[in-house]
């Protein structure tokens, strides 16, 4: 069982998992979670990026990935995990290996161009790697955007694509409002329920602010990403009331009532604690992603540990060009993200942050001890794949 549910189908968790960082209620507790939930430890293994990123296109051309969309998927999933969101990177690898070794997933092939208007255009993702169709997507509705404005990309046929915010960091990094989102295998159980109905279905937008500067939103519209439900389970810990239900519907603190045939609450839990609005959230995704794609939604979507069917998930990916709009935008964007780390914190030691600050902390410290600081599970789980593929494993720092 554990073999395929190796994650979960996007959701987010920068340094702490993604539904800590709503960025509501009590600033203290969201870091408190943090510390608690962090897959980063100070007696963990470092690995270079540039030896996980090779580990990762060994793996895949090991079970016949074409060499481009092998480099692809490793840059995602390297990306996930720099950027503090384990339960994306390295966390997914088994689930790619095991998609191409099945015949879910075509090792090879290119998207293509459905439907199309100056803003707009549907994408078949022709059942590649999702990495493949996200960059395809992001960098078609940039250039639309550079033309009308706004470039609006929907695609069908695709897969998991790792963490949203790797393609609404593309459009940010080009000076433009970048926003992504997917759809997934049912995992979240709807306000009022207590089976699976939808995926995690994370949003991300990002926008660029002053030198280098940005805002980065990316998470799930669940309480947490199903990967920190996996991560807990293999560090032994129990789980956050509030994260997820067991097969009865009653809010559990045991990883292994999750996993075995539980459902993760909407992002707010409960309907007490507002769990209805990650609710309406997640359909709205599924709005932009599944129903305005043609491809599957809702309980349509495979189920997670289905390994005969392809995936079929819907994304959609948005460029907005600022220069069609007022001027000075990224003047006020940064002046909006200053006056908020200017806020008086509720704690001292814990100042107000913005979303993305976290995770250019934990790159940060990533850059200063030369790689990424794993989890010695994660490891573990990366030699196994290692051995069982005939590849030569991760090398260690």
């Amino acid at each position: 069982h554990l073999s395929r549910v190796v994650a979960d189908v996007v959701g987010l968790a920068p340094v702490e998992p993604a539904t800590s960082r709503v960025w509501i209620g009590s600033i203290g507790s969201v870091f408190s979670k943090m510390a608690a939930t962090s897959a980063y430890q100070s007696n963990g293994v470092i690995v270079p990026k540039q030896e996980m990123e090779a580990f990762i296109v060994r793996c895949m051309r090991k079970v016949g990935t074409d060499k481009a969309h092998a480099e692809s998927l490793a840059e995602v999933l390297v990306a996930g995990d720099y950027r503090g969101h384990f339960s994306h990177g390295l966390n997914r690898l088994q689930m790619y290996v095991t998609d191409i070794q099945k015949g879910v997933c075509q090792p090879s092939g290119s998207p293509v161009i459905v439907n199309e208007l100056p803003a707009t255009a549907l994408v078949d993702g022709k059942n590649v790697l999702g990495p493949v169709v996200g960059k395809f997507c992001m960098k078609l509705a940039m250039q639309k955007a550079q033309q009308a404005g706004i470039g609006w990309v929907v695609a069908r046929g695709s897969n998991h694509y790792g963490i949203a915010g790797f393609y609404s960091m593309m459009a940010a990094s080009r000076g433009m409002i970048g926003m992504s989102y997917t759809n997934a295998s049912p995992l979240v159980a709807p306000s009022g329920g207590k089976k699976k109905f939808l995926g995690t279905n994370p949003i991300s937008v990002a926008a660029p602010g002053k030198d280098g500067d940005s805002f980065v939103l990316d998470m799930a519209t669940s309480a947490v990403a199903l990967g920190k439900v996996e991560l807990q389970h293999r560090k032994g810990e129990q789980i956050p009331s509030g994260w997820a239900t067991n097969s009865r519907g009653e809010v559990t603190n045991k990883p292994d009532e999750v996993l075995s045939d539980g459902a993760l609450l909407p992002l707010g839990g409960t309907i007490e604690t507002s769990g209805y609005k990650g609710y309406g959230l997640a359909m709205m995704v599924d709005l932009f992603c599944g129903v305005l794609s043609g491809a599957h939604y809702g309980s349509n979507i495979r189920s997670w540990l289905n390994v005969t069917d392809p995936a079929d998930l819907g994304q959609c990916f948005v460029a907005i060009n600022p220069a069609a709009f007022a001027p000075g935008f990224e003047d006020r964007m940064q002046d909006l993200m200053d006056m908020a780390r200017s806020q008086e914190p509720a704690n001292p030691s814990v100042p107000v942050q913005v979303p993305g600050d976290p995770e250019r902390r934990h790159m940060a410290k990533c850059d200063a001890e030369g790689g990424i600081r794993y989890h010695v599970s994660q490891i573990e789980f990366a030699d196994d794949i290692a051995r069982k593929l005939g590849v030569e494993p991760p090398r260690r720092k």
